[in-house]
C-alpha cells in the first residue's frame, strides 16, 4: 500500500474449516481518510465474477444432470445452431479452447442494445476448430452465463444468487450497480470520465457496464468473508450447492498437452508446480482467489489497484508474494 500498488487491500486465508489470517489495510478512497479498508470492505471482483457466479452455477446444472459438457451447443441450444458456435461444448469455453475471439469488443462491434450483443457474440466465426488451442477470453463466461440462463428461464444474477450464494451463506455477494448505501462501503477503482469520479459500486468492466451491469464476464461485488465461504465449499462441500464431484472434475489439468494448462476455468497459480496442487484465478480491478485440495487451505487478496495504476507488474510480484506465504 506504502508503495502505491493499491489504495487498499483485504485478505484472509484458512482451511475447511477455520479461518487462519484475515485482514484490511489502507484507504479504499484516499480522498476520504476517515473511512479505512475493514475485512467487510465490498469489493468490484471483476474476473472472479466468472468463478463465483458462472462456474458455480454451470457445475449445479452439471451435477443435475442439466448440461452435458461434451455436448455440441448446436445440438440443444436453438440459438447456437448453425452459428459458429454450434460445434463448440461448454468443456471447450470452460477450458478456453473454445477458439472465440481474444477481445470482447462488445460495443465496437455489436452496438448497444443487449440482444444484438447476444446475437452478435453467437455469430462470430472462430478463430481456430474448437479443442486446437488454449487462449483466455471473456467470451467464454459470457456465452455459458446465456447458456444457463437458456437451460434455466432465469437470469445469472438470480441463478447464483439462488443456486450457489445463498446456501453457501454468502449474504454479501451481489451483482451491481449497488444501491447508494451499500456503495459507500465499495472500494471505488478507475476514474471514470462520465461521471467525474472514481466508480464506486458500478462494475468497472465495460462490457459488463453496457450488459447493465450484470454478465458472465464481470459485475459482482464481494467480501473476503464471503469469499472464503465460497472456497471453504471446494475443500468441504455442504448439500445445496456445486458437488465435490464438480470441483474435482475442475480443479486438475483438462487441456492435455496444449499451453498453458487449464482445468475447467482455474489455472494453476503462477510459480507453483503440479505437485503443489495450488489453482487460482485472477480478477483485473486487482483480486484474487487460491485453492489447494492437496494442502487443504484457500486464500483470497482483493484490491482496488485500478484506483491507482493499470500496469499489472507490482500487483502480479505481489500476488506471487503472497500465495507464497499463505501456501507456505
Amino acid at each position: 500500500m506504502r508503495a502505491g500498488v493499491y489504495p487498499c487491500a483485504a485478505w484472509a486465508v484458512g482451511d475447511a474449516r477455520s479461518l487462519l489470517s484475515e485482514g484490511a489495510v489502507g484507504l479504499p478512497d484516499p480522498a476520504r481518510p476517515d473511512l479505512p479498508a475493514r475485512r467487510d470492505t465490498l469489493f468490484d471482483v471483476a474476473s472472479l465474477t466468472k468463478i463465483l457466479a458462472v462456474w458455480a452455477v454451470v457445475g449445479t446444472l452439471a451435477d443435475a444432470g442439466e448440461l452435458d459438457l461434451t455436448a455440441p451447443l448446436g445440438s440443444y441450444w436453438p440459438e447456437a445452431a448453425g452459428r459458429p458456435v454450434a460445434e463448440v461444448s461448454a468443456f471447450h469455453l470452460l477450458t478456453h479452447t473454445a477458439g472465440l475471439p481474444l477481445r470482447a469488443n462488445l460495443r465496437h462491434l455489436y452496438g448497444s442494445d443487449p440482444r444484438a450483443v447476444r446475437d452478435g457474440v453467437l455469430s462470430e466465426p472462430l478463430r481456430h476448430r474448437p479443442g486446437a488451442a488454449v487462449a483466455y477470453t471473456d467470451r467464454a463466461a459470457l456465452i455459458l452465463g446465456y447458456l444457463a440462463e437458456h437451460l434455466t428461464g432465469r437470469p445469472l444474477p438470480r441463478l447464483a444468487r439462488e443456486r450457489v450464494w445463498q446456501p453457501l451463506g454468502m449474504t454479501e455477494t451481489r451483482y451491481g450497480p449497488l444501491p447508494p448505501e451499500t456503495a459507500e462501503r465499495c472500494a471505488p477503482t478507475e476514474y471514470d470520465e462520465e461521471t467525474g469520479a472514481p466508480l464506486r459500486g458500478t462494475v468497472h468492466d465495460f462490457s459488463a457496464r453496457l450488459l447493465g451491469g450484470a454478465c458472465g464476464i464481470a459485475g459482482v461485488f464481494t467480501t473476503t468473508g464471503d469469499v472464503g465461504r465460497f472456497l471453504r465449499q471446494l475443500l468441504d462441500p455442504r448439500p445445496g450447492a456445486f458437488s465435490a464431484g464438480w470441483t474435482a472434475a475442475s480443479l486438475r489439468v483438462r487441456t492435455g498437452e496444449l499451453l498453458p494448462p487449464r482445468g475447467l476455468f482455474w489455472h494453476p497459480a503462477p510459480g507453483t508446480e503440479a505437485a503443489d496442487d495450488v489453482w487460482a484465478h485472477f480478477g483485473f480491478t486487482g483480486t484474487a482467489l487460491w485453492v489447494s485440495p492437496a494442502r487443504g487451505r484457500w486464500a483470497v487478496l482483493l484490491t482496488n489497484r485500478l484506483y491507482v495504476t493499470r500496469d499489472p507488474g507490482p500487483l502480479s510480484r505481489l500476488r506471487d508474494a503472497f500465495r507464497a506465504g499463505a501456501f507456505a
